[in-house]
């Protein structure tokens, strides 16, 4: 939690700002949340443990940017995150896949995470054994039984420094990974995809590991050694403990969806399943409970759940009252405006106009956005979701496909150039479809 510090609730809109267009409701609620887990962190004695993460629903169509916000939120807090959609899931005693599923996917994230943390710590150790290991296979075998000397093995490793015998292949020793014996299926109440791994590490801790020879370039080879040894230096038992700790302190779960479980919601979850049987299922686990891992009992009190959801049918009124207890904070996202389609197109980091521009650059085709290009594409996608279904910006994925569908084909066989998209290209490609309701609706 330590790199919190320096995120104050108005920088922490700041940042998500950089990605994801209007919404400041939203953004302001959450920007509390994430900052209420430092606060809390900051309170001593037996009040610490009293003060629980006020979960939001957010209330809006889809493609308005609730994913968006809580993905971009976790990536700043450097928390284990995991979305799930509500509908999914079953009532206990049918089968499919058990709420508590969500706590132990969520803690199989945060140990990868945690994994990859600890295996850039021990880098550059892994990296010395993998030289050590590649010098051993380069000088193998020894001379008339002899260990080479030892001017032979250094002048070697300032070679291999050098990057001299990259491209060189050599024959090496791998230890096999996966594999550790039959699959068996285990019906159980933790479910058959936890079990299911359960026994395949237990044979895998009693089967010794096989070493495979492969044949491979000195490159790939560094690579390999240094992956095997990263993962040998590191202590299982110490990354255990820091997801687990990660997961309980700071871990985020977005429950998208929530409207379809909510009692005046369309259609079933699946036959004769009850959707007020998941919202039961699902109140232990946002209001505080302990769930049994592979890695652990892991406990959920301290988890910050952010639910999602149209609302179109369903009111957040239509959940059951201690499931709606269980989310005091509740924001209404505004459908997207035209206006909001031009800032997406071309301000945020991760614009679609720069998407396309990088992407089409590696062909030699260099695209110009003029700003009346950039108006008349968000003009269409706004017309086409009023006509059709409102889909948000997902809209503008659609149409910009549509609209650079011929240079993206033809890039690879033009010259190198220019190709400016400005607004009467962007009308002659799409004029029409957009016109015409029937291609409208099943084209853009």
């Amino acid at each position: 939690m330590s790199e919190l510090r320096s995120f104050t609730p108005r920088e922490i809109v700041s940042e998500l700002d950089r990605y994801i267009v209007g919404q400041r409701d939203a953004k302001r609620a959450v920007a509390i949340a994430l900052r209420n887990r430092w606060r809390r962190q900051q309170v001593s004695g037996e009040l610490r443990e009293e003060i629980a993460p006020k979960n939001i629903i957010m209330i809006g169509p889809t493609g308005v940017g609730k994913t968006e916000i809580a993905r971009r939120l976790a990536k700043l807090a450097q928390a284990p995150f995991l979305k799930v959609e509500a509908s999914k899931f079953t009532e206990v005693g049918y089968v499919g896949r058990d709420v508590e599923s969500i706590i132990r996917d969520l803690m199989s994230l945060a140990v990868n995470m945690v994994t990859e943390e600890e295996k850039r710590r021990v880098q550059a150790k892994a990296q010395e054994s993998a030289e050590e290991r590649l010098l051993d296979a380069l000088l193998s075998p020894p001379i008339a039984g002899e260990p080479p000397p030892a001017e032979t093995r250094e002048n070697l490793r300032r070679l291999l420094r050098q990057g001299a015998l990259d491209q060189r292949e050599i024959d090496i020793e791998l230890s096999e990974s996966g594999g550790a014996g039959p699959m068996f299926s285990l019906f159980t109440s933790q479910g058959v995809e936890e079990m299911g791994v359960q026994f395949r590490d237990l044979l895998g801790g009693l089967l010794p590991r096989k070493a495979k020879r492969r044949r491979m370039k000195v490159a790939a080879a560094r690579e390999a050694f240094a992956a095997e040894e990263a993962a040998r230096l590191v202590d299982e038992e110490r990354v255990r403990e820091l997801a687990l700790e990660r997961v309980e302190q700071s871990g985020i779960v977005f429950i998208d969806e929530l409207d379809k479980i909510a009692a005046g919601g369309g259609g079933k979850v699946g036959p004769d399943v009850s959707r007020e049987g998941v919202q039961r299922d699902l109140l232990p686990i946002v209001e505080g409970s302990t769930v049994q891992t592979k890695y652990g009992p892991v406990r959920t009190d301290h988890i910050l759940f952010i639910a999602a959801g149209a609302f179109h049918v369903a009111k957040p009124s239509d959940l059951i009252p201690e499931l709606q207890g269980r989310f005091p904070i509740r924001v209404e996202l505004s459908n997207l405006t035209r206006e909001d389609f031009e800032r997406i197109l071309s301000e945020p980091r991760n614009a679609l106009v720069r998407q396309y521009r990088e992407l089409l650059a590696t062909e030699g085709a260099e695209l110009e956005f003029t700003d009346d290009g950039v108006a008349a594409l968000a003009e269409i996608a706004a017309t086409v979701n009023e006509r059709t279904e409102n889909i948000g910006a997902r809209r503008l994925h659609t149409v910009m496909e549509k609209l650079l569908e011929e240079i993206s084909f033809d890039a690879p066989d033009l010259a190198p150039g220019a190709h400016c998209i400005d607004g009467a290209f962007v009308r002659k490609r799409l004029g029409d479809l957009v016109r015409d309701d029937d291609l409208s609706r099943f084209i853009l």
